[in-house]
């Protein structure tokens, strides 16, 4: 759930995106330092590094919590309103964590038409399209089918990334994991069942929504990389973007709600607050602390804790294959992300 510039997602990622999509400058992880040589007395640096340490993987772990439960959110959101309406709440109310960061951070918006162009490029397809997809998507297919889907984007960002990006070039290991992640995905689908039992659009429409992510990350790498607006700034100003064209289209497309039901409003403003807003400012945090390799990892624990949210809380069914196939599936995206993993340690 967010992206080379950050949002991915995810992720990025991702991506992924989410995803895992952030150009935070990284920093050297304070565990990264060897204890073996350290003196018997232990400095107040010391201390304050392995309370950093610590800090980082409990944040960590919340930040896989938040997202793998966000599809359960939007299951539970669109059980009372319109998809559109699920994603308008959740990006106006991410929106409304941000903007509360840049005024406590005293960041402001980001200047130029053109800058501000290539943000509403960017909060389509990393936003407001994706964020729709999964919303409608899941009223038809279960929450865990979503989050796998969801770990497709690494492998969707792959083959895109050879054909958009001059500078990524294929390798067997990569190539491998592109296909390796596509039988995850058949496996996923049930293929040898002639995808009996399947919604074939809430599924096409999740797949879409992956595909977005990595579509996204590439027009953002090809036209902000190198932008001298901070991460928080610029992604405050594309998630407002995103906002506004959620506020054009929701009144187009659905009616005001007659009644206001407690639990599905409360998961819209936990989508917005917690798995939009501030899951960001966690990512940047760790991104700026661990570096973007480690941090992107999140993306693969997130369809596990979205499969066992599903599975435990909204008693949805599990055959063998959705598991199995999944594990496939992230297979086949960490061998996709293995020379950009290299190229970041480097």
């Amino acid at each position: 759930m967010f992206y080379e510039i950050i949002a991915a997602r995810v992720d990025l990622m991702s991506t992924v995106a989410p995803s895992s999509h952030t150009q935070t400058p990284s920093t050297a992880s304070p565990t990264t330092a060897s204890p073996t040589t350290a003196s018997a007395a232990t400095t107040p640096a010391t201390a304050a590094s392995r309370r950093r340490g610590l800090d980082w993987r409990i944040r960590f772990a919340v930040l896989s919590l938040i997202w793998g439960f966000s599809f359960l959110l939007i299951k539970v959101g669109t059980g009372a309103y319109a998809p559109f309406q699920v994603t308008f709440g959740r990006l106006l109310f991410g929106t409304a964590v941000l903007a509360a960061a840049m005024a406590v951070r005293r960041e402001r918006l980001p200047r130029g038409l053109r800058t501000w162009g290539h943000l509403l490029v960017a909060g389509f397809f990393l936003n407001a399209l994706p964020f729709s997809l999964f919303a409608y998507a899941e009223l038809t297919i279960p929450s865990t089918l979503a989050g796998i889907c969801n770990a497709t984007s690494p492998l969707w960002g792959m083959a895109l990334s050879l054909v958009a990006l001059s500078e990524d070039r294929p390798t067997r290991r990569r190539v491998a994991g592109l296909g390796i992640g596509f039988i995850g995905v058949l496996t996923v689908l049930g293929a040898w069942q002639g995808f009996s039992g399947l919604d074939v659009t809430g599924t096409a429409l999740a797949l879409l929504a992956s595909l977005s992510y990595p579509v996204g990350w590439i027009y953002v790498r090809r036209t902000l990389a190198g932008s001298s607006f901070s991460n928080l700034s610029l992604t405050g100003a594309q998630l407002l973007l995103a906002t506004l064209q959620l506020a054009l289209v929701t009144p187009l497309f659905t009616t005001l709600p007659t009644s206001f039901p407690v639990v599905p409003l409360l998961a819209v403003v936990a989508l917005g607050t917690l798995g939009t807003g501030f899951a960001m400012l966690i990512q940047y945090g760790l991104v700026a602390e661990v570096g973007p390799t480690t941090a992107t990892m999140v993306t693969y624990f997130v369809p596990v804790i979205a499969t066992a949210a599903g599975v435990t809380l909204l008693d949805e069914r599990l055959a063998w294959n959705t598991p199995v196939g999944a594990l496939i599936v992230l297979a086949g995206a960490a061998l996709t992300q293995s020379r950009r993993r290299r190229q970041q340690e480097a």
